[in-house]
């Protein structure tokens, strides 16, 4: 995978102040709800805004008016050009599905020079009333001239837009800028004129739905041909509740799979099983609340960075994902993520320079060590690492792997158990919160 590192160098030396005089930002009225459109940055989905959506839900957005677009980054089958075009059209759509004459715009890192070429465009920029520009693009004014607030993660504070209000959140990683609390109380102040009446993500009652894109990372593109199996399961063994499927989906060219009805507070196994029958078997939380931003995450077998991952049916082969960078050489601000009671996260597994979100654990020599002091070259890239972690497998998964992560900050501890399927056949993926 290819990282595309975008720099943006400013005119001048400025100093991190408010917005500019003279183009102070009114406050829109309060309870108004447009439908809001996340344009997500390299190597990045829709899913990144996933928990944003449910905190709007929660403080009245209907969850149909909140959506993204999926794109590839390095623009090899689709130009810039065209994922404006697509950008545009999911606009017009939510305001005819809404009556709304506006959307509310935000995007994150390269979504951001991507959306200030969108609203250059008159006639797009009167599309949308407020735009959020996340640890992106700097400019010496608003583009379009739409209000426009610009939130910063660490980093030079000298970063900024003119004539916006720019927030600095300085101790936050780049991609923990789309979905910290932080950020929703700063964009929910910014599109209503009112603080949320809570961060948190409220569970809903009764039966949720759950619905998205099963992709090809990084490129986006929809793993056409593929199933996707979900299945209820036991929290405590990861086991599957029955041997049929309780909803199953054939992955055509959108990509799309779902609705799927679903218990808030239950736990499931998303199974992608591709051609040759290779299976990939996706874990998450409890979704809590109606989730229409799922992304599956996938590679064809022998395609894309899971290609590198080496395969022995006495291990199992895990990647983890979670849209909060791990950092695992901050000391008391570090993460922690233990597998089968090994904490596998350090300066050289998930240095905070690194701004890794997908983790790749399994036995990189295939000699039923863990050896946590070498850095793994196949996988150095931007958002990507790598853990060189035996953990045995069954021939019939009839084990289990235990799974911890305590996140920094007072972000919690989550737990996962999950059968220990072998890695020359089947893939274990989990999916954690991004708190």
């Amino acid at each position: 995978m290819r990282t595309v590192l975008l720099t943006v160098t400013a005119a001048l030396a400025l100093t991190a102040a408010p917005a500019a005089a003279g183009f102070a930002e009114q406050p829109p009225a309060a309870a108004v709800r447009r439908p809001i459109v996340f344009l997500h940055g390299a190597a990045g989905s829709a899913a990144q805004f996933e928990t944003q959506a449910k905190r709007f839900a929660g403080n009245g957005y209907p969850v149909e008016i909140i959506d993204g677009i999926d794109y590839d980054y390095s623009f090899g089958a689709e130009s810039s050009t065209a994922v404006l075009n697509r950008l545009e059209q999911r606009i017009d759509q939510l305001r005819a599905q809404t009556g709304a004459t506006q959307v509310d715009l935000v995007a994150h890192s390269l979504g951001t020079f991507l959306s200030h070429t969108f609203l250059r465009t008159r006639s797009r920029a009167a599309k949308v009333a407020h735009y959020v520009n996340l640890d992106g693009a700097t400019a010496l004014s608003r583009p379009g001239g739409v209000p426009t607030l610009a939130i910063w993660g660490e980093g030079s504070t000298t970063r900024r837009i003119w004539g916006a209000t720019n927030v600095y959140q300085s101790g936050q990683s780049h991609t923990q800028t789309v979905t910290s609390t932080q950020s929703f109380t700063q964009m929910h102040r910014f599109f209503t004129g009112a603080d949320p009446a809570t961060t948190a993500v409220v569970p809903e009652t009764g039966p949720i739905t759950l619905s998205g894109r099963t992709v090809l990372f990084p490129s986006n593109a929809a793993a056409v041909g593929a199933r996707v199996d979900v299945y209820a399961i036991d929290a405590a063994t990861g086991r599957r509740q029955t041997a049929a499927p309780a909803a199953r989906f054939t992955i055509t060219a959108d990509g799309t799979f779902g609705p799927f009805t679903a218990g808030p507070q239950a736990r499931y196994e998303f199974a992608i099983v591709h051609t040759g029958g290779h299976t990939q078997h996706h874990y998450f939380q409890p979704f809590e609340r109606t989730d229409r931003l799922l992304r599956l995450l996938t590679n064809r077998p022998g395609e894309g960075i899971s290609a590198r991952v080496p395969v022995d049916p006495r291990h199992s082969a895990i990647s983890l994902t979670r849209y909060k960078e791990w950092w695992g050489d901050q000391g008391a601000d570090s993460d922690h993520l233990t597998i089968g009671g090994v904490d596998i996260l350090n300066a050289v597994t998930a240095p905070r320079d690194k701004r890794a979100i997908g983790l790749f654990a399994h036995d990189q020599l295939v000699d039923q060590r863990t050896d946590l002091s070498t850095a793994l070259a196949d996988f150095d890239e931007v958002f990507i690492s790598a853990a060189d972690v035996y953990i045995p497998a069954s021939a019939d998964a009839s084990g289990t792997i235990a799974v911890t992560i305590q996140s920094r900050a007072g972000g919690g501890t989550q737990h996962f158990t999950v059968p220990n399927w072998p890695s020359p056949t089947d893939r274990v993926t989990i999916n954690a919160l991004d708190r």
